[in-house]
């Protein structure tokens, strides 16, 4: 392993925690959204490598479906990762909280920050993972990367069957909203105490530090970190990719 991967000059070293166990049923039948191809590569792998890109980050954490860490592992030994970046898979568990509870565990001693990502955010740029890490660094006990809403929200009394007509109950000020990416990132003590305090299901993992009262902070988000949860997310994931390696050469 390089020097790249020694701890950062705060002392502060960082893991990234990825659960990828999820079925991606908005995709379609088929392989596991994590493992649908991006420009003949699978998304986790797009988002191992989007965390590894980092170089303060030195551990990367893929929590697999719980039958699947085999495959993922093999999957992940098959393409080019970066060597200052040690990987780990884990078997995850029923749903997200528990998975990257199972991720947490799985951090070694030493670890101070840790980041959760979507898999299905395969294209999130370096420069916003560093900027979450750095919030963190500043003292922050959660951060989350957001975007402003380009569309005006409408909050709704949900209809008793789909399709029916929703009555609006209220217009937030979409000036105070925003649109929440990940990677999130925490003081690892404080996520390891929302996942023990915190036992409801909940969305996401800064939801739970909330829960603690303990403050979470918005840095910018990036276009390019979109969720990729339906077959035309895949076709402007798919755009992405084709403008990088035209002006990237990769």
């Amino acid at each position: 392993m390089s020097d790249d991967s020694r701890p950062t000059p705060s002392g502060a070293r960082t893991a990234a925690v990825i659960p990828a166990a999820g079925r991606g049923v908005r995709l379609g039948p088929g392989a596991p959204k994590a493992l649908r191809t991006l420009n003949g590569t699978p998304m986790l792998i797009h988002a191992v490598r989007a965390m590894a890109a980092s170089r303060a980050v030195s551990l990367v954490v893929v929590v697999a479906p719980p039958d699947g860490a085999a495959e993922v592992k093999t999957l992940l030994d098959a393409h080019a990762l970066p060597e200052r970046t040690d990987i780990l898979v884990v078997p995850g568990g029923e749903s997200r909280q528990e998975s990257v509870r199972i991720g947490l565990d799985a951090l070694p001693p030493g670890i101070d920050i840790v980041l959760v990502h979507d898999a299905a955010r395969p294209l999130v740029p370096v420069d916003t993972v560093d900027a979450v890490i750095e919030a963190v660094r500043d003292g922050a006990p959660a951060v989350v990367p957001a975007l402003p809403l380009a569309d005006t929200v409408k909050q709704v009394e949900p209809a008793g069957a789909p399709g029916e007509p929703e009555p609006v109950v209220a217009t937030p000020e979409r000036a105070r909203l925003r649109a929440v990416q990940t990677p999130q990132g925490f003081d690892r003590d404080t996520l390891v105490r929302a996942h023990e305090t915190v036992t409801e299901n909940v969305t996401d993992d800064a939801s739970m530090v909330e829960q603690l009262g303990l403050r979470v902070v918005v840095v910018p988000g990036h276009e390019e970190a979109f969720k990729v949860t339906r077959p035309l997310d895949l076709v402007l994931a798919e755009a992405v990719l084709a403008r990088r390696r035209l002006n990237d050469g990769f």
